[in-house]
């Protein structure tokens, strides 16, 4: 079979069961690099020149559903990271809002299936990393009501209550209260998501929930060892738990040969006063000149079929997704290159006779599922308790 024949067949899958992405930073680009201006980067049109994401090339890469990350830099804290929290989802809203008949907001797995009937690409919100709540869970589930549906514990720094796999160990995995954090989440239906945490902070969590986990952007650590991947005894935990561990792009958690050169990158940026996440135009052009004499290694979509080949051997088919990490990245892989690059990561898992069947759980099936374990373990729970009123000791 030709690649343009394995193209079309990845085409023709995704346009019945189109890629829910599990991690898109679109919300906080436009925070950098327009300050939430929607009339200077019109994501109706191409942006190819400024973001990796907008609607025609969400369209073109036959995606169905994402998760907008509502993200804030961990350096934020207390009422700061929780008020621009709430402009991430404010901005979220806009969008829906400007965008209707591209844009559908969903809270539900049965919403997500709403939007794929109608054509329309169902939007949720995930918010990374628990120092957005501000050690208040009526702030959890304040988040929770206003349609963020997944957190993740910690970003790149601990927190209060857990420990994150960037860090030096703090609390050991999860403190008493990051425990009961972990237990409102399944009251309320809000997934916990395990990408950015410590090994140990995973293995507590696994432990507490009642519900259904995520990976919303996190590859195999077996395939390139890095503490932001899944090392392999936690992904065998995944089929008992019924989580989902979606692959990420980022090419220095993917390729092992990038991971030292990324490390040079961001120094460079941090002498000049960036922010080593920084993706705005003055950045790239520092990261342009860096590359221009230190040439980047180059990850592909064979890299990342590689990392889901791994995963799904050691997890099953029923237990892996992706999460491209669009617009919160510097580089992304060769065919990868934005949100209309899924064909070819498809077109290459044909290439390695991955079925049809296989196909729709990896891109589809698997992610509305988890949803709707979380939203099942919530309607229990709810009629068995009610919410905690735990505070951080």
């Amino acid at each position: 079979m030709t690649a343009v024949d394995l193209l079309d067949q990845a085409h023709e899958l995704l346009a019945e069961f189109p890629v829910v992405d599990g991690h898109n930073d679109l919300p906080w680009a436009l925070r950098e690099h327009v300050r939430y201006d929607l009339d200077r980067l019109d994501i109706a049109q191409d942006l190819s020149a400024h973001l990796h994401t907008d609607i025609p090339r969400l369209r073109k890469g036959g995606v169905g559903g994402q998760f907008w990350s509502v993200y804030v830099q961990s350096d934020m804290a207390g009422d700061d990271a929780v008020s621009a929290t709430l402009e991430q989802i404010d901005v979220v809203g806009r969008l829906l809002a400007r965008y209707p008949r591209d844009l559908a907001r969903a809270l539900t797995a049965d919403d997500m299936e709403t939007a794929r009937r109608e054509g329309r690409i169902a939007s949720l919100m995930g918010a990374e990393g628990g120092h957005s709540i501000n050690n208040s869970l009526a702030t959890l589930r304040a988040l929770h009501t206003l349609g963020v549906r997944y957190m993740t514990l910690t970003h790149n720094d601990n927190i209060a209550w857990a420990d994150s796999a960037t860090d030096v160990p703090g609390v050991g995995g999860l403190s008493d209260f990051g425990r009961e954090v972990v237990r409102e989440m399944n009251r309320t239906g809000m997934l916990v998501d395990l990408s950015h945490v410590a090994t140990t902070t995973m293995h507590d969590a696994l432990a507490v929930t009642e519900a259904p986990v995520i990976f919303s952007h996190s590859s195999a650590r077996a395939i390139c060892d890095h503490p932001r991947n899944i090392p392999d005894d936690v992904l065998e935990l995944l089929p008992a738990n019924g989580g989902v561990a979606m692959a990420t792009f980022v090419p220095k958690f993917i390729l092992p040969e990038a991971v030292a050169w990324t490390q040079s990158a961001d120094e460079n940026l941090r002498a000049h006063g960036l922010h080593h996440l920084d993706t705005t135009p003055e950045a790239m052009k520092l990261h342009q000149a860096f590359e221009a004499s230190h040439p980047r290694p180059v990850a592909t979509a064979s890299t990342v079929a590689d990392h889901l080949d791994h995963m799904r051997e050691t997890a099953g088919i029923d237990h892996i997704g992706i999460g491209g990490d669009f617009d919160g990245t510097a580089f992304t892989p060769a065919g990868l290159e934005d949100v209309s690059g899924y064909p070819n990561l498809i077109a290459e898992l044909l290439s390695r006779t991955w079925s049809r069947a296989d196909l729709s759980k990896l891109t589809w099936q698997n992610a509305v599922r988890v949803l709707r374990g979380a939203e099942d373990v919530a309607g229990a729970l709810q009629s068995e308790r009610p919410a905690s009123q735990a505070t951080l000791p």
